[in-house]
């Protein structure tokens, strides 16, 4: 499938936090949106879970971050196939244009279907839900940048006569798991997000990068435009950890000193493009925690990896 280009990604090392926050934490979200905004973080995300009835909606809160806040940009960590493509077009674009292009588009296969289904959309099976992941991301981007009225025939979406918005379609980072999937990010993705909070020095990661990098070449695309952003839990500890790993070899944390140890590592030796901070229960990172990832881990990083590169 052609597609035109997105908005260009962000300048990498990128650091974010993520929340899976409830209607009631909406003032507690605001002010650790508006911190990170003023402590110079990249992103934030939120979780896109819609048949959760206490949990924010994601493009709502989204839209009114955005509208508290300067700098930082904001994602679905990822979105819900439940949103069609066409109107979730028309919502990036806007929040584009309103934020000085401060969005991102998670995107994704959807990993509960029996839960989307009860939303009223149609089951799909997993190859149905990754062709319809792909046409997802083609259909946002014609809908995107100007140019003639689309008319698009999928399997799973159809548009006729549509005139794309002026604005160009934000970077498309996707939560592929599975071969196929991860074979659409190297085709149409600006940016994966390993699944299962999976990092660098995971057999996940390992295995999965490849199949990306060669669906890329495949169709004459750079493997290395495609960056990884990780979902990384830990814990930020005020004195070094004797290990900062576990048994099996997951990212436990640790000082600052070895957060910033690790992260560099990672971004020179393995190709880190990001990394967005959740707790270590893989829920929201608590205040403090994320005021130190943006105070003093992420320029650490930030200052070790500029140091390398000169």
């Amino acid at each position: 499938m052609s597609v035109p280009n997105s908005a260009p990604l962000l300048s990498p090392p990128l650091f974010g936090f993520g929340a899976h926050s409830t209607l009631d934490e909406g003032p507690e979200l605001l002010r650790m949106v508006q911190q990170a905004d003023r402590d110079g973080l990249d992103h934030f995300s939120l979780s896109d879970h819609p048949y959760i009835g206490e949990r924010l909606d994601a493009y709502a809160t989204i839209a009114f971050l955005l509208g508290r806040t300067r700098h930082i940009a904001g994602f679905a960590n990822v979105t819900n196939p439940t949103r069609p493509p066409a109107m979730l077009a028309r919502t990036l674009t806007s929040l584009s244009a309103l934020s000085d292009g401060r969005i991102i588009l998670g995107m994704g296969a959807g990993g509960i279907w029996d839960r989307i289904a009860d939303m009223g959309v149609r089951k799909l099976s997993p190859a149905e839900a990754v062709e319809a992941f792909e046409e997802a991301i083609v259909l946002v981007r014609k809908l995107s940048g100007g140019g003639d009225p689309v008319t698009f025939e999928g399997r799973h979406f159809q548009v006729r006569a549509i005139a794309p918005t002026p604005v160009p379609a934000p970077p498309v980072w996707t939560g592929s798991v599975g071969r196929k999937s991860l074979a659409v990010t190297g085709r149409v993705g600006d940016g994966w997000i390993p699944g299962h909070a999976a990092d660098w020095l995971s057999e996940r990661y390992r295995t999965s990068r490849p199949v990306i990098d060669e669906a890329a070449r495949a169709v004459g695309r750079d493997p290395g435009a495609i960056a990884t952003v990780f979902n990384l839990p830990g814990r930020i500890t005020e004195t070094p950890l004797p290990s900062t790993r576990d048994s099996e070899g997951r990212w436990l944390g640790g000082s600052v000193a070895q957060w910033t140890e690790e992260l560099t590592s990672a971004v020179l030796e393995h190709g880190a493009a990001g990394f967005t901070l959740f707790s270590p229960k893989g829920g929201t990172q608590d205040a403090r925690s994320v005021g130190r990832w943006a105070a003093e881990i992420a320029p650490a990083v930030r200052e070790a990896v500029a140091k390398e590169r000169a």
